[in-house]
């Protein structure tokens, strides 16, 4: 179901493309409002509390009862907090306008991702990977955006993302048509498989699936820690250290999403030959040496460095989802909340200590701090293999899991 695959990734990179202009915002923010490094963090941490702890929540309550008219309702929420946001006179209305939008993010994407599921037929690592690099190209589009609009309209140019959320909600009430047609499909498809379940003696979720999840949140939730203060930070730096205008400094955030949003796309492909644990491992292990020296160098090679460091760092963003999918089978929506959800937006809301720790130690030094984070990526060795993982399905047939 291509057509369907491209409307939901198009309409991830609108509603991503929403979220992602909060923190390209920042420095107009900060100008406009008056705001320390601690109050943007903080204005991080609400969008990202609202967005990463609902989507699991959303997804549990939806594996059970999908609700595919949601995902339009989810945009108009997106909707209101942009307009909110571009009128916003002081903090505490950015915060509420930063909730709205954060809600839509977390009803849109676990169901998002049950609707690529559902369209994938027996290519899900391609299109969890059309679907997300929607996502991730909707976020390197904020910066372009605000050098072409922010910088010249200020804080109200975020009135133009009031269209984007109407458009995106538009093509939401297609794909939700086509999703509740499938709900019979998926109904029968469960009634079979409770009653095959019946008959075999439930099963727990054995302690290596249990840690292996924890373990995969973890190095998705580090993944995202060193993604966001890039994101959010590396402007400031770039103005603080190369002299360069607020305009200029999104071009390197502009690199480093673009390329994240390539990496995102051929991570699939890459997992379909090497193997999803390998390529998990090598997106944090292979860009340490770049991320090192990324805060010694100038300009160019910075930009250089910072664009292959993108495709690297996200290679394994749809492939984390698919392979947690695999984790525990019929939990589409609970996995893609935990690791697209809590982990990717836990890791964003470290904002809120990189930005105290700007503020306590200065840019630099925080700059240095956060480049030995994909270190931690060493613990990806604990994964299981994909080969043990299919092993382990194979026992227990399933759906034999239960929780404990």
């Amino acid at each position: 179901m291509y057509s369907i695959l491209f409307i939901i990734g198009l309409t991830h990179l609108l509603n991503d493309s929403l979220q992602a202009v909060i923190p390209a915002m920042f420095p107009i923010l900060e100008r406009s409002l008056g705001l320390t490094f601690t109050q943007l963090g903080f204005i991080t941490f609400t969008l990202n509390m609202v967005a990463s702890v609902m989507q699991p929540v959303v997804g549990m309550y939806t594996d059970r009862r999908p609700m595919p008219y949601a995902l339009p309702l989810g945009l108009l929420s997106s909707m209101f907090g942009m307009l909110g946001l571009a009128f916003a006179p002081n903090l505490p209305t950015i915060l509420i306008s930063v909730v709205l939008i954060g809600l839509g993010s977390a009803v849109f994407h676990p169901e998002g991702s049950r609707v690529a599921y559902l369209a994938a037929g027996n290519k899900r690592g391609l299109a969890q990977s059309i679907y997300q690099v929607g996502g991730n190209s909707g976020q390197a589009l904020a910066p372009i955006i605000t050098a072409l609009v922010l910088v010249l309209m200020g804080q109200f140019g975020a009135i133009w993302f009031v269209l984007v959320a109407f458009i995106a909600s538009m093509f939401l009430v297609y794909i939700s048509r086509w999703y509740a047609g499938q709900i019979e499909v998926v109904k029968k498809a469960t009634k079979k498989e409770k009653k095959s379940t019946e008959t075999k003696q439930k099963q727990k979720l054995p302690k290596v699936i249990r840690n292996a999840v924890i373990l995969l949140v973890f190095v998705v939730f580090v993944r995202s820690l060193y993604h966001s203060a890039i994101s959010n930070y590396y402007a400031f730096y770039a103005i603080q250290n190369y002299g360069v205008s607020i305009a200029e400094s999104q071009t390197f955030i502009f690199v480093f999403l673009l390329t994240g949003a390539i990496g995102t796309f051929i991570g699939g492909p890459l997992a379909d030959r090497f193997g999803k644990k390998a390529v998990i491992m090598g997106s944090l292990l292979a860009p340490v040496p770049l991320t090192i020296i990324l805060p010694y160098v100038g300009p160019l090679v910075a930009l250089i460095l910072i664009g292959i460091i993108g495709t690297l760092i996200l290679s394994s963003f749809s492939v984390a989802v698919v392979y947690g999918q695999e984790m525990v089978p019929g939990k589409v929506g609970t996995m893609s909340g935990l690791i697209v959800g809590l982990a990717f937006g836990m890791g964003a809301v470290g904002s809120v200590f990189f930005g105290s720790l700007i503020d306590w130690i200065g840019l630099n030094p925080t700059m240095i701090i956060v480049s030995f984070l994909p270190l931690l990526g060493l613990l990806t060795v604990m994964l299981p293999s994909d080969e043990k993982l299919r092993e382990i399905n194979r026992e227990l047939g399933h759906a034999g899991y239960v929780s404990e």
